[in-house]
């Protein structure tokens, strides 16, 4: 099989389902498929089922030609694990704050850092390590994020971490090392061995190429976070932002140096630092109250030029990452008004409101200004909601509703390997 005949398989773990998307040597998609969690989003068994449902509903003849698979999965989502990767019970998602730890995290980590938050993935190690009464042995438990215990399926290996994914676990990737006192740590022999994204880990495990019907020398290249992956997707120029209008809203812009804040991630792709946040409040909130159709229905209805008058805090429950970081911070749902296009027009306003909060805090740390909005996710194919930000941003904003993660992790996956057989990866573990 010649080079350009090789495939990239990407894997987008979003907070509501999986997609995959197969791409060729040119960055075109062959196909793409998406499918719900047949189980809770928790519960990392329903990850890999989903996984193994998706790849062999592909064609085989498709299959046979898949080089490297990249998975993104959703920053944050923890669970714990035994060594060889069985579930010690359901995962904690990326939602979930712990300010009980808040004094332990106080002792850990330095003030200020993406780690150092109850809504950081740190304080959900925390508990997750603290939540079984027996004794426990840090060489036989693991914590993984979502991506990385998929990633370690797939080699039959769970050692290794994708630096992007473990920056709120406590990985300074300036340092190149756990921050604060968190390798001084008796569990910390439970973190994983980091590598940078896009580096290739090694083929397929044998029974795991055999059940999936992918070619044994298919290589398992590092992906990233799903925030990372649509940023990719949607190819951001200089000034430009972009917004995920997902179930949760995530706020991304290059910056020539990383921020320091509550909620604030720093990420080094491509050479760049991309930095950013990501709030609770989202699309997940609207289907609270409306299905689908509706949604599509009750948006024709509403005119963005008249407000609403209504001053809404669109969260999911008790809680908020960014741009505010306060684990009880309390929803703002009502009054609901008569007419339903008005409420649904208030909580996208305040949905609206919360973007324009983080875009600000963004720039009062240190981030440039940023110019223009690239949206992508399920939220950018609605066009008043994109007038309503518009307005209210005073800056363009235009909808990229085709932008798939998984299409920029395929193509993550291909150029990783470069069609050779990929380096050794740099272990970055202490």
């Amino acid at each position: 099989m010649g080079a350009g005949d090789l495939l990239g398989l990407g894997v987008d773990l979003g907070s509501s389902g999986l997609r995959l998307a197969l791409v060729g040597a040119d960055g075109h998609s062959l196909a793409e498929r998406s499918s719900a969690y047949p189980r809770p989003f928790e519960d990392p068994e329903g990850w890999r089922q989903g996984l193994a449902t998706l790849v062999t509903a592909l064609p085989q003849h498709l299959r046979q030609r898949i080089g490297a698979i990249a998975i993104a999965g959703t920053s944050g989502t923890l669970l714990r694990c035994s060594a060889d990767g069985a579930p010690r019970g359901l995962a904690l998602s990326y939602a979930t704050a712990c300010p009980e730890q808040i004094p332990t995290l106080a002792a850990l980590v330095p003030e200020g850092g993406p780690a150092a938050s109850a809504s950081g993935s740190l304080a959900r190690a925390l508990r997750l390590w603290g939540s079984f009464p027996q004794a426990l042995n840090p060489s036989q438990d693991l914590l993984r994020h979502q991506a990385d215990w998929l990633m370690g399926w797939l080699l039959a290996d769970w050692r290794w971490g994708e630096e992007a994914n473990n920056l709120r676990l406590g990985w300074d990737q300036q340092q190149q090392r756990w921050a604060g006192s968190i390798a001084a740590q008796p569990w910390a022999q439970a973190l994983p061995e980091l590598v940078a994204g896009g580096t290739g880990l090694g083929p397929l495990a044998a029974a795991v190429a055999a059940s999936l019907g992918l070619p044994p020398s298919c290589q398992v290249v590092a992906g990233s976070t799903d925030g990372n992956a649509i940023v990719l997707a949607a190819a951001p120029g200089p000034g430009d932002g972009v917004a995920v209008l997902g179930t949760t809203l995530v706020l991304k812009q290059f910056s020539p140096q990383p921020l320091a804040g509550a909620g604030v991630s720093n990420h080094r792709l491509g050479g760049q630092w991309l930095v950013g946040g990501a709030s609770n409040g989202g699309a997940g909130v609207l289907r609270q109250f409306f299905s689908n159709e509706q949604l599509e229905q009750l948006s024709r209805q509403i005119d963005p030029n008249r407000p609403s008058g209504l001053a809404l805090r669109p969260l999911p429950g008790r809680g908020e990452r960014f741009p505010i970081d306060d684990p009880e911070l309390a929803p703002v749902l009502g009054p609901r008004p008569v007419s339903d296009a008005l409420y649904l027009q208030a909580l996208l306003e305040g949905l609206t409101e919360l973007e324009r909060l983080g875009w600000q805090k963004l720039q009062e740390l240190g981030a440039p200004a940023v110019q223009r909005v690239l949206s992508v996710g399920g939220g950018a194919n609605n066009p008043q909601w994109r007038l309503l930000r518009q307005r209210s941003l005073q800056i363009p904003v235009l909808n990229r509703a085709k932008a798939s993660a998984a299409a920029a992790m395929g193509r993550w996956a291909l150029a990783s390997i470069g069609w050779e057989q990929p380096a050794p990866p740099e272990i970055r573990h202490e």
